[in-house]
């Protein structure tokens, strides 16, 4: 039977639902949390859209300590020294002082932001938006130079921006020097909202492909 999810959207809501986490949820995994208030050490550093559909902990099935999520609008990396600021931070704190062994960079299907990269004017209202948005500028190039449209545009777009965002990430220091070390490994994932499948970039052939090809391709690694 499943049970009915009560949606309160109230601050009353959010307010009843700590107090079930405090009652509930928190004794179940005290253990845990009495060991991650005394530090943390998550392996995978996972930046992803600050969308509210995608849960990076839900999504990859992990416990509380074990990713350190980074989310902004579209998924985005300025490279170093374009834009320094939160995400830069979160960057080098993760890969230097927390030193993960993985970052991913996470994009999804139907992304407002990847629509707002391909209508300009959708975003001119929004000078913030529309200024974060230069950081993937070139994937909407990609796509443009291609002659897509509607749905094949977005879905190309937003396979292009993590390509892209890959690429700027590369350029941070913390991360170049941890690659060269062979400390750390990249990865680009799509989530598909309306299926919850993910398609993995592959590093070889810089394509997309699904999920259980990906694991085989880990586990001959």
């Amino acid at each position: 039977m499943t049970q009915e999810i009560s949606r309160d959207p109230s601050l009353l809501g959010l307010l009843k639902g700590v107090e079930g986490f405090s009652k509930h949820v928190f004794p179940e995994s005290q253990q845990l949390f009495s060991e991650l208030a005394e530090g943390q050490s998550p392996h995978t550093l996972f930046i992803t859209c600050a969308d509210s559909r995608v849960v990076p902990e839900m999504i990859t099935q992990t416990q509380p300590g074990e990713l350190f999520v980074c989310r902004n609008i579209g998924n985005i990396v300025p490279g170093y020294g374009e834009m320094l600021g939160g995400v830069s931070a979160v960057v080098e704190f993760a890969v230097a002082v927390l030193r993960v062994r993985n970052v991913v960079v996470c994009g999804h299907t139907d992304c407002g932001a990847m629509k707002g990269l391909l209508n300009p004017e959708s975003t001119r209202d929004l000078p913030t938006v529309e200024a974060w948005l230069r950081n993937a500028q070139a994937a909407r190039s990609a796509v443009f130079a291609r002659k897509l449209e509607g749905a094949e545009a977005l879905t190309a777009v937003t396979q292009e921006n993590i390509r892209l965002q890959l690429a700027h990430l590369a350029t941070h220091p913390a991360v170049a020097a941890a690659r060269a070390n062979n400390a750390l490994s990249l990865q680009g994932w799509v989530y598909d909202i309306g299926d919850g499948k993910v398609s993995v970039l592959d590093e070889a052939s810089e394509q997309f492909i699904p999920l259980n090809e990906a694991i085989q391709r880990e586990r001959g690694a």
